[in-house]
């Protein structure tokens, strides 16, 4: 069965897309091909045919030529099933549909709660947005074949939508972040550095992050892995007394993040309180958990039912720069309980939170639809 992932948005190597999903449906045994538009070229990767529809010049032309790039490279490739990744290509998937195509669109996020948290729109504008393409997003899924759903909240808002619907949560690859590490001489020792790994963003919390760093009382670093969005924040954060304690990393591949995690005493997730954050399942969180790391995480109440319920770390205000601090400082001096929150959560990712269970759900999920 030869099945076709698009996107315009997402790099080719997406950990959700390609590294999971991917990888794990040509593993067992279907023709995968994944349309991206980056301009790299089309190659052959892991089972994986990677067919590039090219580069876009900016958000609006990946929005309107992009998908256009993107859509005819799908049509030429006559598959079975299309599953589409992005918001923008949800008029592509109904054309598919229409030519007789089994499609699938994967929510990734609750794009009309995310709308609501966009400060640049303005309240008035962004419940207006939500509220449109919340319209739109209802008539074109209830006319695809199916919708995989990023979490359980997302999922269960498709299936009262009355849709086919499942939930492939993003959780890691069990061992994928955990390697033996070279201790060279560059590196600092381990234990007196937590991370953050992810966009750098107002709305991920990383003023909040900066600013914790200059209440350390522990000679603690916070290491940033990476891009910031937009640039001219890192610019402003420069200024902030905590960036001295802040060491840049910019992007890194999975074996960077790894080396990243294993030097750390924690791992950072304190989002701030958006509508789509609060019952989201960051991917990051159970990343640091892999890697047998203490979580520091935002306080919202299904973040606590993990973090604090199954004991692998510390849940704070994430609006409050001190409380991230307090946190930081708790578990540096104290490794032994650090250690064992660590190790609490790695056993929660190698019973629970791992790819390996959500990776059935996909491949019954497609076998229902053949």
């Amino acid at each position: 069965m030869h099945v076709v992932h698009l996107t315009s948005a997402h790099p080719r190597y997406d950990t959700r897309v390609f590294v999971k999903q991917c990888r794990s449906l040509a593993a067992q045994g279907f023709k995968v091909t994944l349309v991206v538009a980056d301009g790299k070229g089309d190659e052959q990767k892991d089972g994986v045919a990677i067919v590039d529809a090219g580069r876009s010049q900016g958000r609006i032309d990946r929005m309107i030529d992009g998908t256009r790039r993107v859509y005819a490279k799908a049509l030429a490739l006559d598959a079975r099933i299309y599953h589409l990744h992005d918001p923008e290509l949800i008029p592509c998937g109904l054309k598919l549909k229409r030519g007789g195509k089994t499609v699938i669109f994967d929510a990734h996020e609750d794009l009309p709660k995310q709308l609501l948290g966009k400060p640049y729109l303005g309240p008035v504008s962004s419940r207006a947005l939500s509220r449109v393409f919340a319209a739109y997003e209802a008539f074109a899924s209830r006319r695809f074949d199916g919708i995989v759903a990023a979490t359980p909240s997302i999922r269960d808002k498709f299936l009262a939508l009355k849709c086919r619907s499942i939930d492939i949560n993003n959780f890691p690859i069990d061992g994928e972040l955990v390697h033996s590490l070279d201790h060279d001489a560059g590196r600092t020792t381990p234990g007196r550095q937590v991370c953050y790994v992810g966009g750098l963003t107002e709305i991920r919390g990383v003023r909040e992050m900066v600013k914790a760093a200059a209440l350390l009382q522990t000679d603690t670093r916070i290491d940033l892995v990476g891009a910031f969005n937009p640039p001219l924040l890192r610019e402003e954060l420069k200024g902030d007394p905590g960036w001295d304690r802040i060491r840049e990393h910019g992007y890194l591949d999975r074996a960077g993040v790894a080396r990243v995690m294993q030097g750390a005493a924690a791992g950072l997730v304190t989002l701030r309180p958006a509508p789509n954050h609060i019952d989201s399942q960051p991917n990051k969180m159970f990343e640091y958990m892999s890697a047998g790391l203490p979580v520091i995480a935002s306080d919202f109440p299904l973040w606590r039912s993990i973090v604090e319920d199954k004991v692998c770390g510390i849940c704070v205000n994430p609006g409050k720069p001190q409380a991230i601090a307090d946190a930081i400082d708790f578990l540096v001096t104290n490794p032994a309980v650090a250690k064992r929150m660590g190790e609490n959560g790695r056993e929660l990712v190698r019973t629970r939170y791992n790819w390996i269970n959500e990776e059935k759900k996909l491949v019954n999920f497609y076998a229902a639809l053949a």
